[in-house]
């Protein structure tokens, strides 16, 4: 149960330092010494995130990638802005850390949509099946390396990308319970951490999905790796993992110096010190992960000669989320159609061949990533695929033309009327006799 007599005090003492001028002009202490370098650290990371961000807003030749791309480089600007009023606003810190929290599960959902766009762009017709369409199964990665997954699944395309998004829930509310507890006086992130304390409950649920989520990461990422060479998938995804990383790490250290090598002050407890170095420490670290992303998601890929965009559109596309929404609404379409064993939800989607020139049919990659050729994020049965994207997006974007569609639904792979001949068992001495079945 939550005690609200347990949390410490860090807020008590009366507000000094309001002011970064003092009477007799600026006294350089430490705090004050720390506030210009987070000050300065934060306009710096503000500017290369600008000038990376302005690049791309120039050349927004591919938004399915690029609209993701934005999301992510705003990571370090983010985290930079919020870290210097965090240190500034010191008695404040939890709050600020909070928000800051939030963003990061947007990152994190951004770039699987990114992965996806890329693993698309690789293959004819800009189809995601020929990427897949002949993977095997494969061991998941540590932990789980003695659990075996077969990609073509219906269910495990779905989970996949769920185990991602989730993130984008959960973290977000998170923060939200988390404020209001703070508020209420019962959050007590200072301390000793126990579950009499809303913290723990709240830190214990953050760390199981945020472990999903970059589980989820790991595992796209070893499924597809060789359709993402040249993409450079590994730096940018260490972009975000490290100051993901770095962040909680770093904190974790502060906590433990608490007490033992940091001392409260006259005006500072032990927990706002800690928190100020923490803040302080995030403000440098943006200025190199800003730099890093300047390289590892650079917009020289996007340009064509001669040709540029206006701004105002790929901002826009980057804080509208509802393609978020999209993606997530269809993935719980498809587990409530799981749980009412709708055939889609159990068996192949995707009509191919065997290695006898046979058809067989399999569940369709990009039906469950949502990246068809203007497709939908989920399988509507028996109906025509809109060549529009606007159904899932801002606007249209270019996955496919017209008559790639045409060809693709000629091909058999969007049909869902008919009859299917099944492939026939070679038994000896028996001929078969079934007949065909609807698919």
């Amino acid at each position: 149960m939550v005690n609200s007599t347990l949390c410490p005090s860090d807020n008590s003492e009366t507000v000094e330092q309001d002011s970064f001028w003092s009477n007799n002009g600026i006294d350089w202490d430490a705090h004050r010494v720390g506030w210009l370098i987070a000050g300065v650290c934060a306009v710096v990371t503000v500017l290369l995130t600008v000038i990376n961000v302005l690049q791309h807003a120039r050349h927004y030749t591919n938004p399915g990638e690029q609209r993701q791309i934005l999301r992510v480089l705003y990571m370090p600007a983010v985290y930079a802005v919020i870290s210097f009023f965090s240190y500034r606003y010191f008695r404040s810190y939890t709050y600020y850390s909070l928000i800051e929290s939030a963003y990061e599960s947007v990152t994190l959902s951004a770039f699987l949509l990114l992965l996806i766009e890329y693993v698309a762009a690789t293959t004819k017709d800009h189809n995601v099946d020929n990427a897949i369409s002949s993977k095997e199964k494969k061991k998941l990665p540590l932990p789980f390396c003695c659990l075996r997954y077969r990609p073509t699944k219906a269910y495990f395309m779905y989970t996949l990308k769920w185990s991602v998004l989730q993130y984008v829930i959960i973290r977000p509310l998170i923060s939200i319970v988390g404020i209001i507890c703070q508020a209420e006086g019962v959050l007590c992130e200072s301390g000793s951490w126990s579950f009499k304390t809303a913290n723990a409950y709240l830190e214990v649920v953050d760390g199981v999905s945020i472990t999903i989520a970059l589980y989820g990461l790991i595992i796209f990422y070893a499924l597809t790796k060789e359709e993402l060479q040249g993409k450079r998938p590994l730096s940018k995804f260490l972009s975000i993992k490290l100051i993901v990383m770095f962040t909680f790490y770093q904190g974790l250290v502060f906590d433990a110096l608490e007490g033992r090598v940091i001392h409260a002050t006259e005006y500072w407890t032990e927990t706002n010190i800690a928190d100020g170095l923490n803040a302080l420490a995030t403000c440098i670290e943006m200025v190199f992960f800003s730099g890093f992303m300047l390289w590892s998601f650079s917009a020289s890929e996007y340009k064509q000669s001669g040709v540029t965009t206006r701004i105002w559109r790929p901002l826009w596309d980057s804080i509208n989320y509802s393609d978020f929404g999209v993606e997530i609404v269809g993935s719980l379409k498809f587990f409530w159609d799981y749980m009412r064993h709708k055939p889609y939800t159990r068996g192949p989607r995707v009509t191919t061949v065997d290695a006898d020139g046979k058809p067989f049919t399999r569940m369709n990659f990009d039906e469950a990533f949502g990246v068809a050729a203007n497709g939908r994020p989920y399988t509507s049965y028996g109906a025509d695929v809109d060549l529009s994207d606007e159904n899932i997006r801002l606007a249209p974007y270019s996955y496919g033309s017209p008559e790639q569609a045409v060809a693709i639904k000629a091909d058999g792979i969007e049909s869902s009327e008919g009859l299917v001949e099944p492939r026939p068992l070679d038994l000896p001495g028996r001929k078969s006799s079934r007949s065909p079945t609807l698919r």
